[in-house]
């Protein structure tokens, strides 16, 4: 490691530590405007920080910035009858330790375990050994030139390893980071519910699929605006200001695929008010379990390839699996 890079890394460390010390402050005190500009300010110093690193890098560190800032935002967004509990140090394990954006669970942190801990364990490390060991048979198949280095070869690629690392991140490494806090008495859970059960893009996004994301849509996008504006009006801002997020995460590591991450969220969200047109006119379309996966599947993966777009595969996902880029699908 050189020089260079292990300042920027202290650096970063650095900027976290004092967004999560002043961030108790603006959280407790509902400082609304200022956990704003907090956001905006640390991501773009982060941003600056490492705009010359790896994309890897570059998307980890942005990551983890947005994050922290997020459960500022997000906590003084709460109610005005709900206060934050935290002392502290539990504030400090909440914003540097989990990716929820409840700080409630952690308001029982050091009393006795929570149940179903070590299931929740044992559930990530399964996830994690199945998603380590699908990428590892994939770097298999290329190295063997079973998977082919076309067309075809990167888009069946890209999907193996998003599943993996999907598994070894989501699945895994949350589930056990869930399980590892309840053991310490914090009240976790699964940030990913059976993704595959849902029989609704609504669900899938409300209720399944990284509940860290639609906690922090819900206290601090939905609820305000639905007040002012109505659900409808709600619901395309949350999508919106999602697809906005996903942007620093997928298309600004590797400066390229601007706009397609939120292009990909405003889909979904006419998806999710089609969705309630469906349910008023034609309940029994998505009341069949078969009809309503089929639908969930097909608008899941038909406008894919705008969230994780070559540029980002190449770019990151192959880099991760330490496998070089393959041509992009013509």
């Amino acid at each position: 490691m050189n020089s260079g890079l292990l300042i920027r890394l202290v650096a970063f460390a650095l900027i976290n530590v004092l967004l999560i010390t002043g961030g108790y402050f603006i959280a407790k005190y509902r400082y609304r405007y200022i956990s704003w500009l907090s956001l905006v300010f640390s991501i773009a110093l982060v941003y600056w920080l490492f705009i010359n690193q790896h994309p890897v890098l570059k998307m980890l560190a942005i990551i983890a910035t947005t994050f922290t800032a997020m459960k500022i935002v997000a906590v003084s967004s709460m109610p005005d009858k709900t206060t934050l509990k935290l002392s502290f140090g539990k504030w400090f394990a909440f914003a540097c330790g989990w990716a929820g954006m409840r700080p409630q669970p952690f308001e029982t942190l050091g009393e006795p375990s929570q149940p179903g801990a070590t299931r929740m364990i044992s559930f990530g490390i399964s996830r994690l050994l199945l998603g380590l060991l699908l990428v590892y048979v994939t770097r298999l198949l290329i190295h063997h030139n079973i998977i082919p280095g076309n067309s075809l070869g990167y888009i069946i690629t890209a999907l193996l390893l998003l599943i993996g690392f999907s598994l070894i991140l989501h699945f895994g490494l949350l589930s056990i980071s869930a399980g590892m806090w309840r053991l310490q008495g914090a009240a976790t859970y699964y940030l990913f519910r059976r993704p595959a059960a849902a029989l609704s893009i609504t669900e899938f996004w409300g209720k399944r699929w990284n509940l860290a994301f639609s906690e922090m849509t819900s206290i601090a996008i939905f609820r305000p605006l639905k007040q002012r504006f109505g659900n409808t009006a709600a619901v395309f801002v949350s999508f919106v200001f999602s697809g906005l997020l996903h942007e620093l995460a997928l298309s600004v590591p590797v400066n390229a695929g601007y706009g397609l991450s939120t292009l990909y969220f405003l889909a979904h969200a006419f998806i999710v008010a089609l969705e309630r047109t469906i349910q008023k006119r034609c309940p029994l379309f998505l009341a069949n379990k078969t009809t309503a996966h089929i639908w969930v599947f097909f608008w899941l993966v038909l406008p894919a390839p705008l969230l994780f777009h070559p540029q980002f595969i190449n770019g990151v996902v192959l880099p991760l699996a330490d496998l070089s880029p393959i041509s992009l699908p013509q």
